[in-house]
């Protein structure tokens, strides 16, 4: 590094990751922050999705309605912590040099759709 020149590791955050290892293809630390967007379009649409089953008016019972509200509301917090932890991991990872991180959280993704659909379900044809 020449004169006035600062090492890109030092102005990037979160450090513990840029300062780990090697600088990565950028190709691969692009697909990286393009699927941490994906986990925030994902997150907002929980978000939106548990805010308009209480918003709107829709047939279902209130009791159900509002614990559907509140899953998908809680997997869309989920969603977006779990997505920078990920990208965080990820990115890492290809720093130096270590195999990528699985998703370790997808069945709660999964369940949590589930009983919310359920709960909408029996809401509506209670």
């Amino acid at each position: 590094m020449g004169d006035g020149e600062q090492d890109p590791g030092d102005a990037r955050r979160p450090r513990w990751v840029y300062r780990a290892g090697a600088e990565p293809d950028p190709r691969f630390s692009l697909a990286n922050e393009r699927t941490f967007l994906a986990w925030v379009r994902t997150s907002l649409a929980l978000l939106a999705g548990g805010i308009a089953l209480e918003a709107l008016s829709i047939p279902a019972q209130p009791g159900f309605r509002l614990g559907a509200a509140l899953v998908l509301i809680t997997l869309g917090l989920i969603a977006i912590v779990q997505g920078w932890i990920s990208w965080a991991r990820t990115e890492r990872s290809m720093r130096i040099g270590a195999a990528l991180p699985g998703l370790s959280i997808g069945a709660v993704f999964v369940g949590g759709i589930v009983v919310a659909s359920v709960l909408v379900v029996i809401g509506l044809l209670w």
